[in-house]
């Protein structure tokens, strides 16, 4: 059937929803703005509120018979090459946790690149599927990790060929990724479908010198956040199915499980209208994202103390496959401060926030939003980085273990080690035993720790010095790292 992409179903129908004066005697109970207080109106603008409507029996009829979402969830599918289109508004966490429950089960095989985000392990943890974990490609002299090969699926597969079912992220936050399409193949010969965590490649399908994207390497189920890359709101998501590997009423079903019965609209409004933005406008916004980034890459060079990490960089034998250079990921390490206070400068002083920060790196996200006013602030914030860093101290050091010292046991499901007895213990006599919490670094949100692992001294070291440094770990149930909950043994579980 052929789609008009000059089409916004969701911003058309709100528009028809204002035209038409409609007064609803329903949530939300601010009534189009009427009832917020006055100082939220003052901040946030009456456009908000008017935009905050019900979706069923508000923008649609109470049977949703006009079918707005669901014809804008499939121009967005067209947009893409996907089959079927979900919107979601409860961001990529909820969309991979759909994915991940639509292909494995209880106590299944799932095989999951080690790099993948906390929300996947949130949803080992809820679904109790058995994780089988893929070693990502560990770069040591960068002490990073880019996803792993399409021969790692392989090895996988064959170890543990009852599995359900894969998973990869691609692109990392950092911009590295994955042979898409080789991974595809090898679960296809298997007749086991993948699911690509693509929660940073929004913008990917929209010009020719992005790398591939999910759908049209032959990904069976693909999350994307619109929000990261694109020009959503937080929160905005998308996941596109192809084949026949998964079932589409599978996927909506298993997404309801974990969805709002209360979507925001204008969650939807903003998805609907980068989809027709994409759709339209699409090569030309990121081909011009592209030479920016190209530009602003070139002038950091030129920065003393600093180095954009390239395609020559990140991409080779036992590296990445591709790279997206839209991070825009900025090593400072011979600037001698960590990316913990670089970052907290920038904020402080230039009012600038970056993005990935971790104990080397900064990142400096460029999208089709940037221009060159943006991207002046930008240098000229990190020239003024460059001269204040031998005044600012290298500050405390982020002990970083070897690849080999990273990777733990997996000694129990995450499922069982979560909401089994526990109790918390110092972390400085923590090792050997089972942690039941996640430890995350954060940004990017990749766990250290996972619930069920057995902790190790180097990566317990490895989350101490972090936080000395200034490593963010939000979900530690001990914000200063003095405990970790942990297994209980027979005693402690007695207690």
């Amino acid at each position: 059937m052929a789609v008009d992409h000059n089409e916004a179903p969701v911003l058309e129908a709100l528009v028809e929803y204002h035209r038409r004066g409609r007064l609803g005697f329903t949530p939300p109970g601010h009534k189009q703005a009427r009832g917020a207080d006055p100082a939220v109106r003052e901040v946030l603008g009456d456009a908000v509120f008017l935009g905050d409507v019900l979706a069923s029996g508000g923008l649609d009829d109470r049977l949703t018979r006009g079918q707005v979402l669901e014809r804008a969830e499939r121009l967005l599918a067209d947009a893409v090459h996907a089959d079927h289109t979900f919107f979601t508004t409860c961001g990529s966490s909820l969309s991979v946790k759909a994915a991940m429950l639509s292909v494995a089960g209880p106590h299944e095989k799932l095989l999951i690149g080690r790099d993948a985000h906390k929300s996947v392990v949130s949803g080992l943890i809820l679904s109790g599927i058995e994780p089988v974990w893929v070693e990502p490609r560990w770069d040591p002299r960068r002490h990073l990790a880019h996803p792993p090969s399409a021969d790692a699926y392989e090895s996988a597969l064959a170890a543990h060929p009852d599995a359900k079912g894969a998973l990869v992220t691609s692109p990392t936050p950092y911009g590295a990724c994955a042979d898409l399409r080789a991974i595809a193949d090898v679960c296809h010969r298997r007749s086991v479908p993948l699911i690509v965590d693509e929660a940073w490649g929004a913008h990917l399908p929209f010009h020719p010198d992005l790398p591939s994207w999910a759908m049209d390497a032959g990904a069976d189920i693909c999350v994307t956040s619109i929000h990261k890359m694109g020009s959503g709101l937080e929160q905005g998501s998308v996941f596109h199915l192809q084949g026949d590997l998964v079932a589409p009423d599978l996927l909506k079903t298993r997404a309801d499980l974990l969805g709002t019965t209360s979507p925001s609209v204008l969650i939807y409004a903003g998805l609907d209208g980068w989809r027709r933005q994409m759709a339209l406008r699409g090569r030309e916004l990121m081909g011009g994202a592209l030479d920016l980034a190209a530009e602003v890459r070139a002038a950091i060079e030129e920065i003393e103390g600093m180095h954009v990490n390239d395609r020559d960089d990140f991409c080779g034998p036992d590296l990445a496959d591709d790279f997206d250079p839209l991070p825009g990921i900025i090593d400072i390490d011979r600037l001698g401060v960590t990316g913990f206070r670089a970052a907290d400068w920038l904020r402080d002083e230039r009012a600038l926030d970056t993005h990935v920060v971790d104990h080397r790196r900064i990142g400096a996200q460029i999208t089709h939003a940037d221009d060159r006013e943006t991207t002046g602030e930008l240098l000229a914030a990190l020239k003024d980085l460059a001269r204040a860093a031998p005044g600012l101290g290298s500050g405390p050091r982020v002990d970083v273990p070897s690849p080999a010292e990273l990777r733990m046991e997996q000694a129990e499901l995450p499922r069982d080690a979560f909401f089994g007895p526990t109790a918390y213990v110092s972390t400085e006599k923590a090792a050997g035993r089972i942690a039941a919490e996640m430890i995350t670094p954060y940004p990017p949100g990749i766990p250290a720790v996972l619930p069920g692992e057995r902790l190790t001294e180097p990566v317990l070291r490895y989350l101490r010095t972090g936080l000395e440094a200034g490593m963010n770990l939000p979900d530690a149930g001990d914000p200063e790292f003095n405990t970790i909950r942990v297994a209980a043994s027979g005693k402690e579980a007695a207690k």
